[in-house]
Order: C-alpha cells, then structure tokens, then sequence
C-alpha cells in the first residue's frame, strides 16, 4: 500500500504481521523478548500453556520466517531444545509492537478519554 493509500485507510494497521499476531505465537514471542539468551523447549511450554505438539508447529512457523533460532543438542545424555529470538525476529517484533500500540491509542480515542480502560488504568502516555 503506497502512502497516499495509507492515508485514506488510517486503520488498516498493515504493520499487524499475521505470521506474529497469532495468539500462541504472540505469546512465545513476548516470552522470548523477555529472556534475551533463550529458553528450554519445556520452559517455554510451560510459560505459554502449550502441548509439545502446538509449540513445535508454532516455533516451526516462525522459525520458517526467521523470527526464531531452534537449537537442538544434548544436556548430558538427554535431548535439549532451546529456542531464541533472532535479531530479525527481535526488530520485527518491536515493529510489530509499535503499530499495536498504535492501534490501542486508536481505539482509546475512538472510545473516548472517559471510556477507555487504558486511559483509566493510565496505561497509555497521555
């Protein structure tokens, strides 16, 4: 979409990346920003209410579009995975972020001061 579009479509929020905005893979995004040198396969199960089959199919996706990095080796004698952000999967995320806060600036407004839990919760900068 060229400027001049983006213009008259103010809430096409076309930086929402549906490859992150899934709600999973939302999740183990936000846990991996959270734990810069990565996290074991089952702690970021746990931390994100997953099977083992769910997380593999999402960490597989993003994986497939370089937001994450799967490291699979052995501690010991037992099999360990562990999962990182790459540096793309960082900036895109922080980018992803940024038109989401946008977008819940927009809806505060659109809802009036008043209204929105954000602004009453002073979540949002005034």
């Amino acid at each position: 979409m060229s400027k001049t579009e983006a213009n008259h479509a103010p809430f096409s929020y076309d930086g929402l990346d549906r490859v992150i905005h899934e709600k999973a893979r939302l999740g183990l995004l936000t846990s991996l920003m959270a734990h810069p040198k990565g996290l074991a396969f089952a702690d970021l199960k746990q931390l994100c209410g997953l099977t083992d089959g769910n997380l593999s199919r999402h960490l597989g996706v993003l994986q497939e579009a370089g937001l994450v990095e799967v490291t699979k080796g052995y501690e010991g004698n037992r099999p360990h995975t562990s999962c990182r952000l790459t540096r793309t999967g960082r900036r895109r995320f922080l980018d992803y972020l940024a038109v989401l806060e946008g977008l819940v600036r927009d809806a505060a407004r659109a809802a009036g001061k008043e209204d929105a839990p954000a602004a009453r919760f002073r979540i949002l900068p005034v």
